[in-house]
């Protein structure tokens, strides 16, 4: 079984439509040596494959090849091909879905943040703490802040589970996609299994789509400095300080006191004001995240 003979047909196509890509259509008529031959045997003997260029127009490639047996005497076929512009262009075009480069797609929105700031006046030059007048913050208040989202879809002859399971929830350790460290997080990887057939090859690969998500303030946490307890002199090797019942009335240097309601405190644990001062507390950046090199995990997008 086997093509005797293969030759084009007059009457090549070409059609573009304003606002849309080009397209254009050539068709062989085959000669068979036996009304069995395979489809795929007669597509092979053209040599006219997916990713083809067209004859004529560089920029169209062959996107299908569709055999057609309508000869009465079943010893003729009839193969058409379609060409197209590649959706992502030429140079990327790639057959083999394992050898395609990853695709970028971004989206905006906003997320909800602690309501720390507040920009006086006309411009954005002048931020202040989002305090009442006694310098306290309000608690529970929250604000949208921008976020950008990052969708990475590419395919992987396996699913790297390991991979996955280490970036999921990461943040980036360094500047990355023009933002500074700690203002990227992987949210996840998702993949489902898929199957092409090209050129006759059958090829099983992964799906896999990748999402970070990029916040101005970062992914550390934002936490204002106060407390029920205070030291009095300061301590900073001291970790924690828990209210004690049996507070002295005359503390010594080192010692936790209580406080009637929550207090700033400095860094060494002390009242951050005192003799009747006040103001708004220190906010600490604290990172449960664990940090990762973005850039060498996804890459960057192609421009």
């Amino acid at each position: 079984m086997s093509v005797l003979s293969y030759r084009e047909l007059a009457g090549r196509t070409f059609q573009h439509r304003f606002g849309e890509s080009p397209r254009a259509q050539i068709q062989y008529a085959v000669t068979l040596d036996d009304p069995a031959t395979s489809h795929q045997e007669m597509l092979n003997a053209v040599g006219i494959f997916h990713g083809s260029y067209h004859p004529e127009y560089s920029y169209l490639r062959c996107t299908e090849g569709t055999v057609a047996e309508n000869s009465p005497d079943a010893w003729h076929a009839v193969i058409t091909y379609n060409y197209e512009v590649p959706q992502r262009g030429n140079i990327e075009f790639e057959p083999n879905p394992l050898a395609r480069p990853d695709v970028w797609a971004f989206s905006t929105g906003g997320a909800q943040v602690p309501a720390l700031i507040y920009y006086e006046g006309s411009d954005n030059s002048d931020v202040r703490p989002l305090t009442n007048s006694a310098g306290e913050f309000f608690e529970g208040l929250t604000a949208l802040e921008a976020e950008v989202r990052a969708s990475i879809s590419g395919n992987r002859s396996t699913f790297p589970l390991a991979a996955a399971a280490t970036v999921t929830n990461a943040i980036n350790a360094s500047p990355y996609l023009g933002g500074a460290a700690y203002t990227w997080q992987c949210a996840g990887i998702s993949a489902q299994q898929a199957t092409e057939v090209v050129n006759d090859i059958e090829l099983n690969y992964w799906q896999v789509t990748v999402e970070l998500i990029y916040r101005q303030s970062g992914w550390r946490l934002l936490l204002p400095d106060v407390g029920w307890n205070y030291l009095t002199g300061g301590d900073p090797a001291k970790a924690a300080v828990y209210v004690r019942d049996d507070a002295p009335t005359s503390p010594t240097k080192g010692q936790d006191m209580p406080a009637s309601n929550p207090q700033p405190l400095d860094t060494d644990g002390s009242l951050l004001y005192t003799g009747g001062s006040y103001g708004p507390p220190n906010i600490l950046q604290r990172r449960i995240n664990p940090v990762i090199d973005f850039a060498s995990f996804f890459g960057v997008p192609p421009f």
